[in-house]
């Protein structure tokens, strides 16, 4: 990579997230080296944020560890599977068997209540229909929610909705919880209580990765990771951000 240190040693069970010489570059003309090449390894159980200003390469980043993008140079290992021997199906599968996404807007469903944006997370990962109701209320409860089950969006405060957001990336029980600027739309106060969430689910276990360009934010992780004009680097020094 880089300079970007690799997580401590974690017996024989693989990381969650490794890269080896990870990049992405977009054809041109111009080509653009959006995410150069790079090493980062997340342990299982690690809280880890991801810090850069506005184009830093944050998005490419997000999208290559999401198995959104592929990359264009080096392998992705997810939980030890080579993601690069992968057709778009088992892509699409492993993502979703994997990874909860919770990003800065919500993206709920108005007109479905809380319990049933979260069940509607299981309608392609093969959970039984009359499973999906009650798994959902569930991990509303674990997020706090229990009480607002059958609220719609409009009825939830801004930090109430982005927590059913983080229910709906829980229930499949993921292997990493991966968010993009999740206090991103939210005020000072939602923000701590989302943030507290993340911290509890981190203690509770989760794998928790955080891309931010708030250095409050970043703070929260046990290692913070920066990412600037497409370099991974890895520093003791509080890096100063700008949006």
């Amino acid at each position: 990579m880089t300079d970007a240190t690799v997580a401590p040693e974690a017996g024989d069970k693989p990381p969650v997230i490794e890269f080896r010489q990870v990049g992405l570059t977009y054809p041109g003309p111009p080509p653009v080296e959006a995410l150069r090449p790079g090493d980062l390894r997340v342990e299982a159980g690690e809280f880890v944020t991801i810090i850069g200003p506005s184009g830093s390469g944050k998005s490419t980043f997000l999208n290559i560890a999401g198995l959104l993008d592929a990359p264009t140079s080096g392998t992705y290992m997810l939980d030890g599977i080579d993601t690069g021997t992968l057709g778009d199906a088992r892509r699409t599968a492993l993502r979703g068997r994997r990874i909860g996404f919770v990003f800065q807007s919500f993206h709920l469903l108005p007109h479905r209540s809380a319990q049933e944006n979260v069940a509607l997370a299981m309608l392609y990962n093969g959970v039984p229909r009359r499973e999906r109701l009650p798994r959902a209320g569930e991990v509303l409860q674990r997020v706090g929610l229990g009480h607002r089950v059958d609220a719609l969006p409009a009825r939830l405060s801004g930090g109430e909705r982005q927590r059913v957001a983080i229910a709906r990336a829980l229930v499949g029980n993921p292997s990493l919880l991966l968010c993009d600027e999740p206090t991103g739309n939210l005020d000072t106060a939602n923000a701590q209580t989302v943030l507290r969430l993340l911290d509890e689910l981190h203690r509770d276990g989760m794998t928790v990765l955080v891309i931010t360009h708030d250095p409050e934010v970043a703070q929260r992780g046990g290692r913070t990771v920066t990412i600037r004009d497409g370099v991974l680097s890895e520093r003791a020094a509080r890096v100063e951000v700008t949006a």
